[in-house]
């Protein structure tokens, strides 16, 4: 595969005021493939690459004794993005690489920006739903407490390619639900927007309720919410680093909060 930070920036066409939220996306920059640029793919081919986020997903959650060591865990976490991407890769290779982009100061700090307030946002849609329905917490987050250092490292470093891989399967579905909502249905760019997001953020959240105890308001609720807000970052940049990057810092702080919050109660 081409090393996406070499990959040359497609052209995108000239998109007026009312089919943008200009006061939101970066001007200048549209979607890739869900009106034909820099290619279209088909019906067919936007199929294979959700069937390859899947089964990334199968290999990211399945229970492989081979892999159940701190080690071994890599694997999966690394096939989780690579199986996805290289589906991507099959279908458009040569433009593959137009979900990613330069990183610059301003990405940087939209990551900073979005973390914090999917932060604020999931804590208080937690606490609603605590509330009412009640939570269950996430085991691998509270198996922190208990690690060891070099096991919270692994631990950190693991989570790069599981949000990567976490990415990939929200925005690609993403752009394939665009492609399907205003391409094939007709619907305003900004509607196409609208409706991709909810739906792949409602697809996130149930993917999730095996980890959450099948508690369905939990996944939906919470977990689809912070998914709404850290698919931001991408509609606005559209720029699969950035939500990337919000994503980790945002993780990277509930992580650190929970091993403090553990420290403390046993001080």
């Amino acid at each position: 595969m081409a090393d996406p930070s070499k990959e040359p920036e497609f052209s995108e066409t000239q998109l007026s005021a009312d089919e943008r939220f200009k006061r939101f996306e970066y001007p200048g920059r549209d979607f890739p493939f869900y009106n034909g640029l820099p290619a279209g793919l088909s019906g067919a081919q936007w199929l294979f690459v959700l069937v390859m986020v899947a089964v990334g997903f199968l290999a990211l959650s399945a229970p492989f004794p081979l892999f159940a060591d701190v080690w071994g865990q890599f694997i999966p976490a690394m096939l989780f993005f690579a199986i996805p991407l290289a589906a991507l890769a099959i279908v458009a290779p040569r433009h593959w690489t137009a979900i990613f982009r330069k990183v610059g100061g301003r990405d940087i700090l939209w990551m900073v920006v979005f973390a914090v307030i999917n932060m604020a946002v999931s804590l208080s849609a937690a606490a609603v739903v605590t509330g009412i329905f009640g939570t269950t917490t996430n085991p691998a987050v509270s198996a922190l407490a208990t690690m060891t250092a070099a096991e919270r490292i692994l631990f950190y470093l693991r989570t790069i390619p599981q949000l990567f891989g976490e990415e990939l399967l929200t925005v690609l579905p993403f752009l394939a639900l665009m492609t399907l909502f205003s391409v094939r249905m007709g619907l305003s760019r900004k509607t196409s927007i609208v409706w991709a997001s909810l739906v792949a953020a409602l697809v996130f959240g149930l993917a999730h309720l095996p980890t959450y105890g099948w508690n369905i308001q939990q996944s939906v609720i919470v977990i689809g919410l912070a998914r709404l807000v850290l698919l931001l970052p991408y509609i606005k940049t559209k720029n699969i680093w950035v939500s990337t990057g919000a994503h980790v810092l945002n993780d990277w702080t509930l992580f650190t909060v929970t091993i403090l919050g553990a420290s403390l109660s046993r001080a």
